[in-house]
């Protein structure tokens, strides 16, 4: 079997992740008083926002956040993936996104200052601007 980059490792975990953040939202929705069964036709979750818990509607916020900007972070780690980049740095810098956005999806739902949420954020873009970064420099021939 052949082995694949070591940074698909961090994309991976983090998928995984988002994945898990699914069940999470529905349980605190559900935990917080929200059902199902009595929802009209048509609702979204954000429909019910003002019904709900802070602590559900900030894991709704941050489910959200889990399907915006990583999705930068994908393509990046899949173009260096393809691109053969195993360098230390990326690898490094993959996992700091990673690690990052889970602290902070953990933050913002039990915790929600936004002064430690920014700077979560803040270290987590900083690491996908690299790997961004190293994505163009294998790709782009100049």
């Amino acid at each position: 079997m052949e082995t694949l980059n070591p940074i698909l490792g961090a994309a991976a975990v983090l998928a995984l992740w988002s994945t898990l953040m699914t069940f999470i939202l529905v349980a605190r929705r559900v935990g917080g008083g929200m059902k199902l069964g009595d929802l009209p036709p048509g609702m979204r979750g954000a429909d019910g926002e003002a019904s709900m818990p802070q602590g559900a509607n900030w894991t709704a916020h941050n489910y959200t956040h889990l399907m915006e900007q990583p999705t930068i972070f994908y393509a990046a780690v899949l173009i260096l993936a393809m691109a053969g980049d195993t360098s230390i740095y990326s690898l490094y810098a993959a996992w700091t996104y990673t690690l990052s956005r889970i602290v902070h999806s953990f933050w913002q739902m039990y915790v929600n200052t936004i002064t430690v949420r920014f700077l979560l954020f803040l270290i987590g873009t900083l690491a996908l601007t690299v790997l961004t970064v190293h994505a163009v420099m294998f790709t782009v021939q100049l």
